[in-house]
């Protein structure tokens, strides 16, 4: 099985699960290192605790066990997605407004894919983000979120 496939329904099994546990499911990895990674990335407002990571990760284990999701070797990982966590969708753009964020863009604008600023408006209806860009005088850039390969916050 595909590891596009894996993620899907990994995704698809974890996000109604930790929704009901007042959790958040940020990113779902899947990828060889030096042996296969099936890694969840999960978050909570008030923040996580070991014990959150723990029965999260008991829980998916015997989901892709019973289920024989995954038919080689590989290790599971749940923590939560750290200081520089990805930024993904709307819902995570609004809850982080005010806050630094890198974003990298799918095509360049004047020749520069990464912008490095301060998150300063989420538009909803235009489903973009506005980003007052570090080191320029008062540049505000308005990002349509289709256009963006990867955000996430940056320190």
């Amino acid at each position: 099985m595909g590891t596009d496939r894996v993620i899907r329904i990994v995704e698809n099994f974890a996000t109604p699960l930790l929704d009901e546990m007042g959790l958040e499911l940020v990113e779902v990895q899947f990828r060889q290192e030096s042996g296969w990674v099936l890694r969840l990335f999960i978050d909570r407002n008030e923040g996580l605790n070991v014990d959150d990571c723990a029965s999260v990760s008991r829980q998916v284990a015997t989901y892709l066990e019973v289920e024989d999701i995954i038919r080689h070797a590989y290790t599971l990982e749940v923590s939560s997605p750290g200081a520089e966590r990805p930024l993904k969708r709307l819902e995570e753009f609004i809850r982080f407004s005010g806050k630094k964020i890198r974003v990298k863009l799918n095509d360049p604008v004047d020749n520069q894919r990464v912008f490095c600023g301060i998150l300063t408006g989420v538009n909803e209806e235009k489903n973009s983000i506005t980003l007052a860009v570090d080191g320029s005088d008062a540049k505000q850039m308005v990002i349509d979120l289709r256009a963006v390969a990867r955000a996430r916050l940056s320190l």
